[in-house]
């Protein structure tokens, strides 16, 4: 994070996560005392960061990755990221008020990675609604 590629994306950290908070439908984001995720560690490979946030609903989210000043930030990915050959974003239902940790979000990852979109771990292009997650733990238990 200290190369000097990387110079323009940590400096935008800071008013992306502001632009996130300020967003209407944002809850919550995962964050150490400096403000950011980019410290956390949670898998192997020492060059792969953490995002996580909550939000209202999957249309909130879904209006600020795509149709905020954030969108021109997150199409210049390419610039400071490698593509991933594994999924880089899950998405699930949680109940309110819980706080998802980074190893749950890894879990999920991983179970997108293995099984793909279900209603226990999806996708933007693949939803799944509440209902449909809840239907689905009914059948499993």
């Amino acid at each position: 994070l200290d190369d000097p590629v990387m110079a323009d994306f940590m400096n935008n950290l800071v008013p992306i996560n502001q632009l996130a908070e300020q967003s209407p439908g944002f809850v919550w984001r995962l964050q150490t005392p400096a403000g950011d995720a980019t410290s956390l560690r949670v898998f192997e490979d020492e060059f792969l960061i953490i995002n996580i946030s909550v939000w209202e609903s999957i249309e909130a989210l879904h209006q600020y990755v795509y149709y905020s000043d954030h969108t021109a930030f997150f199409r210049r990915r390419g610039e400071w990221f490698s593509k991933l050959n594994s999924p880089a974003v899950a998405l699930w239902w949680i109940p309110v008020g819980h706080i998802p940790s980074a190893d749950e979000a890894k879990a999920r990852l991983e179970h997108l990675e293995t099984h793909g979109p279900t209603p226990w771990v999806f996708t933007f292009k693949q939803r799944y609604t509440f209902e449909e997650m809840l239907a689905a733990e009914r059948t499993r238990t």
